[in-house]
């Protein structure tokens, strides 16, 4: 028996030493991400797809699906119970910046325990209107920027300029910091609940949100809903509801969602938010999918005329292997009521063709 040998085998009869050697066979480490670039011309957006009046061709990021890169692991605690961890940030693939230059793990950064109850997570996560979508999104959360499910129904950007609970940011709350969430399965329903706290000193409520969501899947059925409150420093409040359903019919899914939200921006001043959507994914083949959908957003501001946008957007698919595929996307936008600005024409179009790769 060589040096090396009798150095293996005397670890292994310590048990001191040899109890790493047992928890590394009983833990799980990932490293995944994924990769999504494509070539895009629009005409009355800019290459930020915010109205303009001019035309762009550009090279996005993330139009398929946000690129990414992250950690995971999990540990068998023994007993039913484990623990595990999330941290994931975003990336601007065209230029190699981060999606968040003042969070590095922007997208995740948790830790928690799990078991036969469920599973309980602290740190910067989604909120649970975000939760409640994902599986109900008509277009599967794609084109995360430009979707009105994830941008305003789900807050990522829902305008209003003032920051309800700890997003860290002024445009949006689709995910918050200082959080802890809930997660249980029983049978074909899933529950969550949320709590963030705010951390203002001597104003416990300030900056927080709570929130509820609730989940039933079955029989190829999706029915997904939740409901958040969120509260900015000063203690406005917004109030925050989504409801949805999706089908497995065959080789057709079909979804459709409601979404409403209520935001005081001042002491005066409101803003409700509306988003419908429905839209289809054929499964041609194994290898191609098509996805087709239409939003429409409503705005209604205290003192202001109501305005809005109808959007439609439609994805094919190829997969060239089980994490690499090729797409086009179009889309097309129809303002309402001015909501584009005077100086900008009253619709827009995209188009992009791009390839994701996941890891």
């Amino acid at each position: 028996m060589t040096p090396k040998h009798l150095a293996l085998a005397a670890a292994l009869a310590t048990p001191a030493l040899a109890t790493p050697v047992v928890a590394l066979a009983q833990s799980s480490l990932t490293l995944y991400g994924i990769a999504d670039v494509g070539v895009r011309h629009s005409t009355g957006m800019t290459a930020a797809n915010t109205p303009s009046s001019a035309s762009v061709s550009s090279v996005a990021s993330g139009v398929n699906n946000t690129s990414r890169f992250g950690l995971r692991g999990r540990e068998d605690l023994g007993g039913g119970l484990h623990a595990l961890f999330n941290l994931e940030t975003g990336l601007n693939l065209d230029t190699g910046s981060p999606a968040n230059a003042n969070k590095f793990f922007d997208r995740a950064s948790t830790v928690g325990l799990g078991g036969g109850w469920g599973q309980v997570t602290a740190g910067r996560q989604t909120n649970l209107l975000a939760d409640a979508i994902s599986p109900v999104d008509p277009v599967g959360m794609r084109f995360a920027s430009f979707n009105p499910n994830i941008a305003t129904a789900a807050l990522s950007s829902h305008g209003l300029g003032v920051e309800y609970g700890a997003a860290g940011s002024s445009s949006g709350s689709y995910r918050l910091d200082n959080a802890i969430k809930y997660t249980g399965r029983f049978g074909p329903l899933t529950a969550r609940a949320m709590y963030s706290f705010g951390e203002n000193t001597g104003r416990a409520s300030a900056q927080s949100s709570v929130g509820a969501g609730l989940s039933y899947t079955a029989a190829g059925w999706v029915v997904s809903g939740a409901h958040q409150r969120f509260k900015t420093a000063s203690e406005l409040p917004l109030q925050a509801s989504t409801l949805g359903a999706a089908y497995q019919w065959g080789s057709v899914r079909l979804a459709v969602n409601t979404a409403r939200h209520q935001g005081d921006t001042s002491a005066t001043a409101r803003t409700v938010q509306r988003v419908h959507s429905a839209g289809a994914t054929w499964s041609v083949t194994d290898a191609v999918d098509l996805t087709a959908a239409v939003y429409r957003m409503n705005r209604q501001r205290t003192g202001l005329q109501a305005d809005g946008y109808t959007r439609a957007m439609v994805f094919a698919e190829y997969k060239l292997s089980r994490r690499t595929k090729l797409y086009a996307e179009l889309d097309r936008t129809q303002w309402r009521a001015g909501y584009q600005g005077a100086a900008n024409p009253d619709r827009a179009t995209g188009i992009t063709a791009g390839v994701l790769h996941t890891f």
